[in-house]
């Protein structure tokens, strides 16, 4: 697992997305370059449709989304799409698992300014749609909260 680095991370926000406002709407797309290293988090009203490789769908894409008086982060991961191949979504499934806490600090980190304005969203469940169309892959899950996803400066790593 890589070790996330906030050096690396990019942060645009869009659409009249403050670093405090408003929390929904609210829209996450996080990117990387596999050349650099680097990530890209753009947070907007909309998806950031134009920072998506339609070749590679590895984004993770995410928001803030509110049931009466709760409010809970949903991620979309595109394991399979147009391929039939089921090697190829598996091996895809696998890399989302494994990068997805990588992810998830990246986006607590890249947004810590809503974080700090607003606590209760570290205690928010974080929902992960795995999108296939193999009905094995395509499942949701509770990945926990955002509290396990907070950046130690001090050492680098998860918490």
């Amino acid at each position: 697992m890589n070790k996330f680095n906030p050096e690396r991370l990019t942060v645009e926000y869009r659409d009249g997305v403050t670093a405090g406002n408003p929390i929904v709407p609210r829209r996450y797309t996080l990117t990387h370059s596999d050349d650099t290293g680097e990530l890209f988090l753009t947070i907007g009203t909309e998806f950031a449709w134009d920072k998506v490789n339609p070749e590679m769908r590895d984004e993770v894409l995410g928001e803030w989304m509110a049931y009466g008086e709760f409010i809970y982060y949903n991620i979309y991961l595109f394991v399979s799409l147009k391929e039939h191949d089921l090697n190829a979504a598996l091996t895809r499934n696998e890399v989302f698992r494994r990068e997805l806490p990588f992810a998830l600090t990246a986006i607590r980190y890249g947004d810590r300014s809503l974080f700090a304005q607003y606590p209760s969203l570290d205690n928010a469940f974080i929902i992960v749609n795995f999108i296939s169309n193999y009905p094995q892959l395509a499942i949701q899950e509770n990945w926990g909260t955002f509290s396990n996803f907070v950046y130690k400066e001090e050492v680098g790593t998860y918490s």
